[in-house]
Formats: C-alpha cells, structure tokens, sequence
C-alpha cells in the first residue's frame, strides 16, 4: 500500500529524487507515561509489581511454546523470569511495557518499542509475549492499537516496524492483521539460539496509518461487539475501503 500522493520529485540535474517532507524535525524521545485503553492498560515493566502476574501467566503455557522464536526464555521458576525482567526493565532501548487486563487488573503480556531512531521518525514493536490469558481476546489487539498510537498520534512518528522470524507463521499473520505491510526478507540476519533465522520485514507509514486507525477504532467499538462477546467485522474487513 502506498500514498499516491507521495510520488518522486524531479531535482535541478533531472534527477529522480524523494518527494520532500516539509519542516521535519527530530521526533521526541518516547514517553513512560500509562496507555490507556477499554480493556487493558500498558505500564512500564516493574519486575516487582509485574513479575508474578507475568510468570504465572506464562506457565499456563506449559509446552513452552511461545518462547520458541524469542532470544531468552522459557522461565521455570518465578526468580528465573525476574532476572531476566530486572536485565531489560527501565532501559530506553528496548523499552518494555506489561499489559495489564483491566477486567482482572493482572499483567498478562509484554510488548516493547526498540530500535529508536528519532532522526528518521522510526520504531521497531518486538519482544512481544502474550501469555496464554491475554491471547486472542479483545486485550490483545487493544494493546497493539495503543502502541501505534503512541508512535502516530502522540509523537508524530512516519514509520513503524514490525519483524519476526520468517518461519514464524503466527507472528507474520498478526502482522497482516493488524495492517501491516510486508516488505521483504532479510536472509540470514540473526543466530539465536543456536539457528539461524531469516527474518520478514513489516511496516506501516504515517501515510497508511489514518486508514489503520479508524479500522482498530470499528473494531473496538462495543457496537462491533455480538450478543457472544466476538467482533462482528474483522480488522482486515474494516480496512477494505
């Protein structure tokens, strides 16, 4: 997807060249402050006041299956999980939010901004990890809604990145969900643990980003909510012009 009318400009030797961004500035640096939303709440990580909700909640995966394409993890034991949070909690870069389920006032997943780069107006969503409480509910999607909207709205961000291991198909999926768009793969970009990984590259533009909104937006709409608590349209239906 693209803007029609962001086209290339010609310059004074007949050269094709970008079209211009008028008054661009550095963007500010990302804010601590809540997210708020219906149905969750994002909060800088706090091992001691997430920790427990986090790892109790992450055992309920008990195959382990949702570290698989992360760098770190799976935890055992609770002390184990809060080592790791203490490790990466309160950095800038990546900077980790806990999503708490407003129905149950419990964390339940994690999300993190990375690879900040406010010259260009730019930044990565990753180290995502939504538990086994936070899956497939209307939380879930809310929490990736706010975060967007942070980076848009809030800061006056142009582009917002999205990447994943290209054979982690659940990952790519989401990505097409939510309104993505895919740009290509990087081929052996990354060993961890021990493998190799291809990693697909996603993104979504300040361009694109009016028509995302308002899809999210129906979306969570409780009137786009039936009488069995599921969306009656889904995000990509309410992206289709």
């Amino acid at each position: 997807m693209s803007d029609p009318t962001h086209l290339p400009t010609v310059n004074e030797f007949g050269q094709r060249v970008g079209w211009p961004v008028a008054a661009w500035t550095v963007r500010p640096a990302l804010l601590d402050d809540p997210m708020e939303g219906t149905h969750c709440r994002l909060e800088r990580l706090d091992p001691a006041r997430h920790g427990a909700d986090l790892h109790a909640a992450n055992v309920l995966d008990s195959e382990g299956r949702n570290w698989t394409y992360l760098p770190y993890g799976p935890f055992a034991t609770l002390d184990g999980y809060c080592a790791w949070a203490d490790g990466v909690a309160g950095k800038d870069d990546p900077q980790f939010w806990a999503i708490v389920d407003t129905r149950t006032a419990l964390a339940a997943g994690v999300a993190s901004f990375l690879r900040t780069d406010r010259a260009n107006g730019s930044v990565e969503v990753g180290h995502i990890n939504y538990s086994p409480r936070l899956q497939r509910t209307a939380a879930a999607t809310e929490a990736m809604f706010l975060m967007m909207r942070r980076v848009f709205d809030d800061l006056g961000y142009r582009r917002y990145e999205w990447k994943c291991d290209s054979l982690n198909a659940p990952s790519r999926a989401a990505a097409a969900r939510l309104g993505f768009t895919y740009e290509g793969t990087f081929r052996q970009a990354v060993v961890y643990k021990g493998r190799n990984r291809d990693t697909d590259w996603f993104s979504i533009t300040d361009a694109e980003w009016p028509a995302v909104r308002a899809a999210f937006t129906a979306w969570l709409d409780p009137a786009n909510v039936d009488d069995t608590g599921h969306q009656r349209r889904s995000l990509a239906d309410l992206r289709t012009p």
